[in-house]
């Protein structure tokens, strides 16, 4: 259990961290503290005491107590460790070892230290290592923005990581607020080649699921829906089911359940948020007897080692997992080469944004082998 001055401590740093207190500014007074958190005047100062002898603050005789200041360049100096932190929201994985491993295989070439972290898509998770690579003054951070789809609550950290000079990148997704660099897939562009391609194939009834909370899955969405209205299919809003991290173990599997328990309107596709998602489709498939691709056809997405995990090789959206974590590694590298660097190169570091490509495999069938739709 947190003792109540360490508490004290860890909201007071908190602040430093994600900006409220500014170098130089003034905190708030002991009795301020001491009302805040329901504490005593010893606690308190034993709190401040602490972060004032670790560097966090400094004291100002008859003036009160101020945040202090805390530059990269004061603790790095050539011959240090050179440090890099990565975010992912998974960590053991699906794709994110493979994203890793190819960041990682850059880092170790180059003298780079790696710390590797995982949200599991909590965004208190993902602010707790926010703070830690700020406090211990990393230099430089590759993440994958946790549930990106919301405007995120952390973004004071992010601020302050600009603020120390600190270079970021982001993979997989973006908080827009910040307009980043970035190294993404075209995700809209993915969605629309999934529902594309079963459209030419005479699908018309199509079921999609997707993952809304990251920014992935509402890009991936709007391909779906405008590839129905490019080629003239009408969109029967039940065929859009949408789910959260929260969500996404049972949610997809009682919603496929509900639609298979009537026949007379089962649909001739499913369309995937992910490749993981596609396994746990097809698992549902089975229990109900319906066969892939013979009654049903199914499409995932990221080309994972799961598309080819089972006897259904699945049809999918590939991603480039590995040169990804290559690239955001050279890309970090580049920035923080440059921070250093007394000379400004005329090299710009900018976003990238990769295209997306249709793997064909056996789980996809046609339901009309001669016409096309137009």
């Amino acid at each position: 259990m947190q003792t109540k001055y360490n508490m004290v401590k860890q909201a007071i740093k908190s602040k430093i961290l994600d900006g409220t207190f500014r170098p130089n500014q003034k905190i708030h007074s002991e009795n301020e503290l001491m009302k805040q958190f329901g504490v005593s005047r010893h606690t308190t100062r034993k709190a401040i005491g602490e972060l004032v002898h670790e560097g966090w603050l400094y004291r100002s005789q008859g003036s009160g107590t101020f945040c202090a200041e805390r530059k990269l360049e004061e603790t790095h100096h050539p011959s240090a460790s050179k440090r890099i932190a990565i975010i992912t929201t998974y960590i053991s994985d699906y794709i994110f070892p493979t994203i890793i491993r190819g960041a990682e295989s850059y880092f170790s070439e180059n003298g780079y230290q790696v710390s590797v972290f995982s949200t599991n898509n909590d965004v208190e998770k993902e602010k707790y290592f926010l703070e830690t690579i700020l406090a211990q003054q990393f230099d430089g951070m590759i993440i994958e923005p946790t549930k990106s789809a919301y405007a995120s609550p952390n973004i004071n950290y992010f601020f302050n990581f600009e603020r120390l000079n600190i270079p970021y990148i982001m993979i997989n997704a973006v908080y827009d607020e910040l307009d980043p660099i970035s190294l993404v897939l075209d995700d809209e562009k993915g969605g629309f080649i999934q529902a594309e391609y079963l459209i030419n194939l005479g699908h018309k009834d199509i079921i999609g699921f997707f993952k809304t909370d990251d920014l992935q899955g509402g890009k991936r969405l709007k391909g779906y829906v405008k590839a129905h209205r490019q080629y003239g299919i009408p969109l029967n809003p039940k065929n859009i089911i949408t789910y959260t991290t929260e969500e996404k173990k049972e949610k997809p599997r009682k919603e496929l359940t509900k639609l298979l328990s009537n026949p007379s309107e089962r649909p001739t596709a499913l369309i995937s948020y992910n490749d993981q998602l596609a396994l746990t489709l097809l698992d549902v498939l089975r229990e109900h007897g319906v066969q892939v691709p013979e009654e049903m056809s199914l499409i995932g997405y990221d080309d994972s080692f799961l598309a080819q995990a089972s006897e259904v090789k699945l049809t999918t959206i590939q991603h480039p997992q590995h040169k990804m974590g290559q690239k955001a590694a050279w890309m970090i590298d580049q920035l923080i080469q440059q921070r250093h660097s007394p000379v400004q190169t005329s090299q710009q570091i900018e976003s990238f944004m990769y295209e997306p490509r249709l793997v064909i495999r056996n789980s996809v069938r046609g339901r009309i082998s001669t016409e096309k739709i137009d």
